[in-house]
């Protein structure tokens, strides 16, 4: 059984808070076949900082960093779905190599749609479920989407990395 995690939103700590969870962030550990998919976790959430529609989480479970993710608002149509605002991307998601195959990342996708929910509720808008982009060559993570109640919405070829399939997963 895997253990609870949490999504913590950067933006909501305080500049001592954060720094703490963007010291862990730095050490998060990209498996050698993740490479190709994610980018650098405390980069991804530095630029996440910084602008308005993304709102940046760390992933934690036992009280440090396991992972991170990025919610954003107006983006959709880079997973490769057909407008930018009946959904938030979830986009910039990994967890780390050593605590992969634990069914943190399954929690932490479906924590990802409840928060998206609660965001929607909050400010507004008609967002009504999640999309994201997996990459075709990535089977555990379109399992772990899978698992966490994610269809498979068709091949898009918008990634850096070569195809990807597009997953959506309503409020």
């Amino acid at each position: 059984m895997p253990e609870d995690v949490w999504l913590i939103a950067l933006k909501n700590l305080d500049d001592d808070a954060r720094a703490v969870k963007l010291g862990e962030i730095a050490e998060l550990e990209l498996a050698a076949e993740q490479q190709d998919f994610a980018g650098d976790p405390l980069r991804m959430m530095l630029v996440a900082l910084e602008e308005d529609s993304r709102v940046p989480y760390v992933v934690d479970s036992g009280g440090t960093a396991v992972g991170v993710l990025t919610l954003q608002r107006g983006a959709a149509s880079l997973a490769g779905w057909a407008d930018d605002e009946s959904v938030w991307l979830l986009r910039g998601f990994l967890i780390d190599r050593r605590r992969q195959g634990q069914g943190l990342g399954t929690l932490a996708a479906s924590a990802a749609v409840r928060e998206a929910a609660k965001l929607t509720a909050r400010l507004g808008g008609g967002e009504a479920g999640v999309v994201l982009s997996v990459n075709e060559r990535n089977p555990a993570g379109q399992a772990a989407y899978r698992k966490a109640g994610f269809e498979d919405r068709g091949q898009y070829f918008g990634g850096n990395a070569g195809p990807q399939r597009t997953m959506y997963r309503a409020f």
